[in-house]
């Protein structure tokens, strides 16, 4: 184990990058010198293995000497935040302090839940790499997590997968979010994981041959048609993912029915060549209707951008097919992380600060000054911000981002408080429809207002959103 292990996986990193990842490697192999893991090994292994991943993610070399020194406080006392900031400098002792403080999140019940909460974004509104480091630490720990004594692995898989997971997903960390699901899922589920695992085991061998023809055959059309720089690769759906869709459908555990269980992606050089390949696809196999998904043109609201669409590749076979540029796939998998390293760095003051596409981390927030029911901001965690969302647009083609199942009204609230009190009617796709139609994804929805209007009371019991029940709320207490 040594810090080259590390810097090796940076791109071009300059001799002070590698001084300062050595320096901060060896001064917390020190600290950690006389600890050990539940497992036996060396302390050091995990925050070695919590800065591999950051490394992985092409971040700086300040977060990485940050996730090497972020258990040295609170592990040993003789290392201080004054030692830290003399050897290390004020901008890697406050990461790590960050660290350390939202670090100590317990799940033990919704009052003291909430508080950690509010500590955790609050830190990912002043510095998102805060956040990153403390995710890629869960990350390790949850590989680990069989070593630790059972009476806590439940209680920690739990928090990772109802707190740590959306986290990811939201951040668009596709890499982080499935790696933590299907870590926690067996400890939650056992029953379910051992079911999945076994339905996804008897199927692989025929669906990997399915893939690697239809991959094979691909390869050969993309070239035909004068595509030559590009880069195939497949996957299985996630073990979680999987389940989650399996419970939702009602599908009674038949993976035939599951259409992204398998998927190719098509990694080509430019946006161009990717509407390019969709068309030879659909030249030579035919799509499923109602599959065919342009996130490129609008993209979700965590900046994921992919073409996808769901063809017949063999007789009785089915898979998805993602279609993205190298750029697009970076972002898609390594979401804000991506943004940072390639877009940010060199300009720490500006680009340690969330970005607008993290708009709603510093919404939360304000709700959260405002939030007097722990429970109430739990549920709005779980529902506003953390539950599958639907994209939506207004007439002038302004993207609403809502939680899955939203409604029409929701979708006035959105826009604004004013257009949800007059709300009299709605338009989705041209077409009126009541306030209570739940939205789907894509859908243009127009809202039709009237003067002095108040909003329903009723209007409560089919609202999704915590906003639009808190505004309707608010108007039954005003005079009339």
């Amino acid at each position: 184990m040594e810090a080259s292990s590390i810097t090796q996986l940076l791109k071009n990193p300059s001799k002070s990058d590698v001084d300062l990842i050595t320096k901060a490697f060896e001064f917390a192999q020190e600290a950690h010198s006389n600890q050990k893991r539940f497992s036996g090994e060396p302390y050091i292994t995990h925050p070695f293995e919590v800065a591999k991943t950051l490394a992985h993610l092409q971040l700086d070399s300040r977060t990485i000497a940050a996730a090497l020194l972020h258990d040295t406080c609170e592990d040993n006392p003789e290392v201080t935040d004054r030692i830290l900031r003399k050897k290390f400098g004020d901008e890697i002792a406050f990461l790590v302090d960050g660290v350390t403080k939202i670090g100590k999140l317990k799940y033990l019940g919704v009052e003291r839940e909430v508080e950690n909460l509010r500590k955790l974004f609050l830190a990912m509104a002043t510095d998102i790499r805060v956040v990153l480091i403390r995710l890629a630490d869960r990350l390790h720990n949850m590989k680990t997590l069989s070593f630790v004594p059972p009476a806590k692995q439940k209680r920690i898989a739990l928090e990772t997968l109802e707190i740590y997971a959306p986290l990811a997903n939201r951040l668009g960390i596709g890499e982080f979010k499935g790696q933590l699901e299907d870590l926690s899922f067996p400890y939650i589920y056992p029953e379910e994981y051992k079911k999945v695992k076994s339905l996804l085991t008897e199927e692989s061998d025929h669906k990997e041959k399915a893939l690697l023809d239809f991959k094979n055959e691909l390869e050969k059309e993309l070239r035909e048609n004068g595509v030559t720089d590009f880069l195939l690769s497949s996957r299985f759906k996630h073990l979680y993912s999987l389940f989650k869709k399996l419970n939702r459908t009602e599908i009674n555990m038949n993976l035939d029915q599951v259409y992204d269980l398998i998927a190719l992606r098509v990694i080509v050089k430019n946006v161009e060549d990717c509407y390019r390949v969709l068309g030879i696809i659909h030249k030579k196999w035919t799509p499923l209707p109602d599959r065919i998904k342009d996130y490129i043109a609008v993209p979700k609201l965590s900046g994921y951008q992919s073409l996808h669409t769901t063809i017949f590749i063999s007789k009785g076979d089915i898979a998805e097919v993602q279609i993205r540029t190298e750029q697009m796939h970076k972002e898609a998998e390594h979401g804000i992380a991506a943004h940072w390293a390639y877009s940010e760095s060199g300009k720490p003051k500006e680009g340690a600060k969330v970005n607008p596409r993290l708009a709603w981390v510093n919404q939360l927030i304000e709700w959260q000054k405002n939030t007097t029911k722990p429970q109430d901001f739990i549920e709005t965690l779980k529902i506003d911000f953390f539950k599958d969302r639907v994209f939506c647009f207004t007439p002038r083609g302004d993207v609403i981002d809502l939680p899955e199942d939203a409604t029409a009204v929701d979708f006035a609230y959105a826009v604004h408080s004013d257009i949800g009190n007059g709300a009299v009617g709605a338009k989705v796709n041209h077409k009126f429809v009541a306030l209570d139609t739940i939205l789907k994804n894509g859908d243009i929805v127009e809202i039709v207002t009237q003067k002095n209007k108040k909003p329903s009371q009723e209007w409560a019991r089919f609202a999704k959103t915590s906003f639009a029940k808190k505004q309707i709320k608010k108007s039954a207490q005003e005079p009339k």
